[in-house]
């Protein structure tokens, strides 16, 4: 199994205070036995019995304060992929899953969230076919998008894939400016 450090020198900012789970869910390890238990389906997973976050919408103006999308953000830089892909499964549907543009963004960005865990579990084709899916649903949007700047994410991504040098590309997020005189 290659050598994927989740830290590098610096961690990235956290957008919640939400905790994160006390393990990171890596499926399908060698030999069928797992260092945790599955999160939803075994009952000592960190999230057995746990209420999913719910939403009844979500549009790309209410990224900045959805606080189910940015703890998917969170969990995805700091190295819980399959949380992330889980968290952010909630927005998705919420966006409209395949129906509109917004849910395809957060589709692309569940599947960045899977290629990455793709990567650690060593599996470097379904890496690479989930990192050229996420990307091609990641291009349609604007220059940035749901607090994203693109381009630079995807290319990032492209490069942590090519490379394999134990780095994973971050999201980060640019939150609108206050309005003037605004609090």
């Amino acid at each position: 199994m290659p050598n994927h450090s989740l830290h590098t020198n610096t961690d990235p900012p956290r957008y919640t205070r939400r905790p994160f789970p006390p393990y990171r869910y890596l499926p399908f390890q060698a030999g069928g036995a797992l260092p945790h238990p599955h999160p939803r389906t075994d009952p000592g997973g960190h999230s057995f019995n746990a209420d999913e976050d719910y939403l009844p919408h979500f549009t790309p103006d209410d990224w900045p304060d959805c606080e189910p999308y940015l703890y998917g953000i969170d969990l995805f830089n700091h190295g819980y992929w399959w949380e992330a892909h889980d968290a952010l499964e909630a927005v998705w549907l919420a966006a409209g899953a395949r129906e509109t543009r917004c849910g395809i963004f957060v589709q692309g960005l569940i599947q960045l969230a899977v290629a990455q865990l793709k990567r650690v579990i060593d599996s470097p084709g379904g890496a690479q076919s989930l990192t050229v899916a996420a990307c091609e649903k990641l291009a349609g949007a604007e220059e940035f998008y749901l607090g994203i700047e693109v381009a630079p994410l995807m290319a990032e991504a492209q490069r942590c894939l090519r490379e394999d040098c134990g780095e994973f590309p971050r999201i980060v997020l640019h939150f609108p400016d206050p309005e003037p005189g605004g609090q």
